[in-house]
Order: structure tokens, then sequence, then C-alpha cells
């Protein structure tokens, strides 16, 4: 009989690494997948458009929890996500990365002692004011299974004395890197966007910002728009931008100088990030995206969880400082792009968190 697994999703990153692992999970036919969808990215373009592009199966639970600040959204979710394990008893739930629906899905499932599996494991910026940070280290400590993307991830949980907890840490290498190699040439198929956007023969940078430590900081998110307008005159800057960024940019009368357009879908995002110069973000994910079609990134964050793009110079920390913003755009787009290691397993995490499932639940 299938083994059964609940997977619990709400935003765009985990829409992307579950559409990998749940390809590999269905193909694999040994287990009965769930998904629930928190709603906690509720908007057509951050939401619906991934699921039906990706042929991820339909969410079979939808929460439309979103909205709200962060302890009312968790705990909403917390709630319905534990109405359903205890009306559906699976033999195990997934998360993926650090939301809130990340840490409602993992305190429920913890709480119903059901087996917790933890994608993206191990992750640590060390900046205790990031939400995403919170919920990560709570996710890890409560997990049975932690699946981690890199060396380094596996380092930071020995560091806090995973070594001698009865979890399990494998190291799988990164799902958004065998979503990136799978999705890409279906992207040169079905996105039309560089011609919508009038791309094709102009050089451009890509941007996007969304972390509270960006937009919900006065001079944080002043200075990022001052440098973004800067840069655009040297440069085009396009720039997807999140609903909520977009609402404060408004309440605030900052005026982008540079294309702002609607959140885009995960081909498009893949063809602009295959055609740009260099990557501008304070996205987890989009570090490794733009790493992983060959790209520099700036990062408009103090921190980041993957060091490992630091130190091999593909990434540059600016925070939201103007003239370290200017400064690093200049340097990148003057460097040439080579790629001496890969640092996140090729393309292949799905199949071992896949392979490994098997032996966590028989």
């Amino acid at each position: 009989m299938p083994k059964s697994i609940m997977t619990i999703v709400g935003a765009r990153p985990q829409f992307v690494k579950a559409a990998a692992v749940s390809r590999v999970i269905k193909e694999d036919g040994n287990f009965e997948e769930k998904i629930v969808h928190t709603g906690q990215h509720f908007d057509a373009n951050m939401s619906d458009i991934f699921f039906s592009e990706m042929s991820i199966p339909n969410p079979h639970f939808q929460l439309a929890i979103h909205s709200l600040t962060h302890g009312a959204m968790t705990g909403r979710m917390l709630e319905g996500i534990e109405s359903l394990l205890l009306s559906e008893k699976p033999d195990a739930v997934m998360v993926y990365g650090d939301t809130n629906s990340t840490l409602a899905g993992a305190l429920a499932a913890s709480k119903l002692r059901i087996p917790l599996v933890h994608v993206e494991a191990g992750l640590r910026s060390f900046n205790m004011d990031m939400p995403e940070e919170i919920n990560r280290i709570l996710t890890d400590r409560i997990s049975d299974l932690l699946f981690c993307p890199t060396l380094t991830a596996i380092d930071n949980l020995m560091a806090e004395g995973f070594g001698s907890l009865p979890s399990r840490i494998e190291l799988t290498g990164d799902v958004m890197q065998d979503a990136a190699i799978f999705y890409a040439k279906i992207a040169h198929q079905k996105s039309s966007v560089l011609d919508k956007l009038k791309l094709n023969n102009e050089p451009y940078i890509l941007v996007t910002f969304h972390r509270q430590e960006n937009t919900d900081v006065p001079e944080n998110l002043s200075a990022i728009i001052q440098a973004l307008n800067a840069i655009n005159k040297e440069i085009k800057v396009v720039a997807p931008l999140h609903p909520r960024t977009k609402k404060i940019m408004s309440e605030r009368n900052l005026k982008a100088e540079f294309v702002t357009i609607d959140p885009v879908g995960y081909f498009d995002m893949i063809q602009l990030l295959e055609n740009t110069q260099l990557v501008l973000t304070d996205s987890g994910g989009l570090q490794k995206e733009a790493y992983f079609f060959n790209k520099f990134c700036v990062t408009l964050r103090d921190q980041t969880e993957w060091v490992e793009l630091v130190n091999g110079g593909y990434n540059q920390l600016t925070g939201a400082n103007f003239d370290a913003i200017t400064n690093a755009v200049r340097l990148a787009l003057n460097q040439k792009f080579k790629k001496i290691n890969d640092y996140y397993g090729g393309g292949n995490a799905a199949s071992l968190i896949t392979k490994s499932l098997h032996h966590f639940l028989t």
C-alpha cells in the first residue's frame, strides 16, 4: 500500500521546490501525495500560475490564509493544517524552506507526532531579525528527516548539536536546481516575456525585492529605489514587483524610474534570468537561480544563507546602501562569470529525496 505524504506549501519558492519533488514522487508510484496550499501567496501571478505552468498537481486543500500579521497567519495555518492531519492521517508531513507555512506545518505535525520531513534544512543567515531565520531554526529542531542542500547546511546543524539528536540528516543537493534544469527547455518554448517587454536586443538587469527589512524600513526602501533609479540611467532595470512592495512604494510616494512589472510565472522568470546581465535581489532562492544560469548576483541584504556563493565570488552583499549597491553593480558588470564548482548537487536532489523517503517510511 502506498505511503501517504502531506506536503505543505504557500509561497512561490515552495511551489518551485515542490514541482521538482512531486514530479519524481509521482513517477516513483510508491507514494500518495496530497498537497495543502495555505494561501500565503494568494495573488494569481504569485500562486495559480505556478501550478498550471509547472504541472504541479492541484492542491487537494486550500486554506486561503493570507494578509495577516505573522502570529495571526501562523496560528490560523496551524489550526487549519492540524484539522487536515487529524482527518487525513498521513504517514509523513513534508515542508519546504522557511516561510510561515513551513513553521505552521512543522508545528502541526510535531504536536501530533507525525513524522516531519524538512526539505532545504540547515540554512542559516545568523540574523534573528529575519522571520525566516526563526522559522527555519524551529522547523529544523522538530524535524525527523532533514534534507540539506549543501555541506554548509550540514555544518550548521552539526554546530547546533544535531549530531546528538535522533533526527536523520542527509545531503541531497538543491531541488531548485532540479527545477531549473528540467523547466529551462520548456521555458524557451512557452515564454514570450522578452518579446512583451522588448528586451530581446537590449541589455538589462533583473531586480526583485520584498523582504521586510527592506520594505518596512523607510530609509532602506528609499536607498534601494534611489540606487535602482541611478543604475537605470546606465543600463535598463527590470523589476517584477511583489504586490506588497508595490503598495508600500505607493504609500510612501517612492517613484520608480525603472521598469516595473507584475510578478511573473516561473517560465518567464527563467527567460528573464537567462538573458539578464546581472541579478539584484533580496530573495534567497533567486541568489541560487542566478548561479544556476551563470549570472552574478548582488544581494540587497547584510547576510545570506548561501555563503558559498559569496565565498566563491558569485554574490556580493550590499545591504540597503546606495553606494554599496551601485558600486557592486559596476563591479559585477565588468566581471566574467566562470563556474568552477557546482555547489548544489547537479540536479539529482529530488531523486535522492524520494529514495530516502522509501527507507524512512518503511
